[in-house]
């Protein structure tokens, strides 16, 4: 009988929720020029916020409860994501806090919305290199 990790089986949840907000803005794209292009930029950036907190949970670091993904990226050790720039940190952060709501503010085109979840595939790549395999893994159950 296998023992079970309590952070492994965190990091999976958050990673199983990540993967969730990127299957949906993915499949949201599809609609092409009918596309809500403000939920996929949400989804995107939660699905990076997601695996952000997943990798603070693995290396044990506490994070406020936050959408701000800078914020959430200077919690981590500097040489983790430090190629990513704080501008398409920033444009994320906005998809959460900004697009979501009624507001003054104009429309994401449909090719930010292909970059926002571009990002977030990128992102996805680089933290689940960083992740434990086993929290990759599908509980079984």
């Amino acid at each position: 009988m296998r023992v079970s990790n309590p952070v492994v089986d965190l990091v999976r949840q958050w990673a199983h929720k990540a993967e969730n907000d990127l299957k949906n803005a993915a499949a949201v794209l599809k609609l092409g020029k009918e596309c809500p292009t403000d939920t996929v930029g949400f989804h995107a950036q939660q699905c990076v916020e997601k695996y952000l907190k997943a990798l603070l949970v693995f290396h044990g670091t506490d994070f406020p409860k936050v959408h701000d993904i800078e914020a959430l990226v200077r919690l981590l050790p500097r040489a983790v994501l430090a190629n990513w720039s704080l501008r398409e940190q920033r444009k994320l952060t906005g998809y959460a806090v900004v697009i979501r709501y009624p507001g003054d503010y104009a429309d994401i085109p449909l090719a930010e919305a292909r970059a926002a979840v571009r990002i977030a595939r990128r992102v996805r790549r680089e933290i689940r290199k960083l992740l434990p395999r086993a929290a990759l893994r599908k509980k079984a159950g």
